[in-house]
C-alpha cells in the first residue's frame, strides 16, 4: 500500500508541474487561486473516521511542516502584468522544489511509515498538504488583488 500511494504522490506531483506550465499560458484570476484549497478541503472528511484521526503533537508537526513548505512555494509563484491580464510567471525553481518535496515526502513517509500507523501517517500528509497550500494560496490571492488594483488604477501600465 505505501508503494502505491508513493507513486499516487510521484503522478500528482507531476500533474501538478502540467498544470502549472499550462497556467502560466493563461491569464489567472481570483477564482482559480481560490479554488484548489476549497476543493481539498474536502478531503478533511476522512478524520470523521478514528483510524485516520492524529494526536495534538502530530497534528502540530504537520501544520508547522506544512507552513513552513509553503514559504518555498510562495517565494516562486510571482505573478506579472501582459497584455493587460495578469499571468503566473514560470519559474525554474519551482519545478526544483516540487521535485525536493516529492522526495522529501517519499523519505518521511517512509521513516515515519516504521513508527506510525497507516491511516494517521495519511491523516499527517493531508494535514501537511493542506497547512502548505493555504498559506501559499492566500499568499498568491493577495499577489494578485494588489497587481489587480494596481492595473484597474494605474493606466500606464495599460500600454505594455
Amino acid at each position: 500500500m505505501a508503494i502505491v500511494s508513493s507513486v499516487i504522490a510521484v503522478i500528482m506531483a507531476f500533474l501538478i508541474l502540467f498544470v502549472r506550465m499550462k497556467a502560466a499560458k493563461k491569464p489567472t484570476n481570483a477564482k482559480k487561486i481560490i479554488l484548489p484549497p476549497l476543493f481539498m478541503s474536502t478531503g478533511s472528511l476522512m478524520f470523521l473516521d478514528p483510524l485516520f484521526r492524529v494526536t495534538r503533537a502530530e497534528l502540530l508537526e504537520a501544520i508547522v511542516l506544512g507552513a513552513f513548505f509553503s514559504i518555498f512555494l510562495i517565494k516562486t509563484s510571482k505573478f506579472e502584468i501582459r497584455d493587460n491580464h495578469i499571468y503566473l510567471k514560470r519559474s525554474k525553481a519551482f519545478v526544483w522544489i516540487l521535485v525536493g518535496l516529492i522526495i522529501i515526502r517519499l523519505a518521511l513517509k517512509s521513516y515515519l511509515g516504521r513508527t506510525i500507523d497507516y491511516h494517521q501517517l495519511s491523516g499527517m500528509f493531508y494535514l501537511l498538504a493542506f497547512a502548505m497550500i493555504v498559506p501559499w494560496r492566500a499568499a498568491m490571492y493577495v499577489s494578485y488583488k494588489r497587481l489587480e488594483r494596481q492595473l484597474k488604477y494605474d493606466p500606464t501600465i495599460r500600454l505594455t
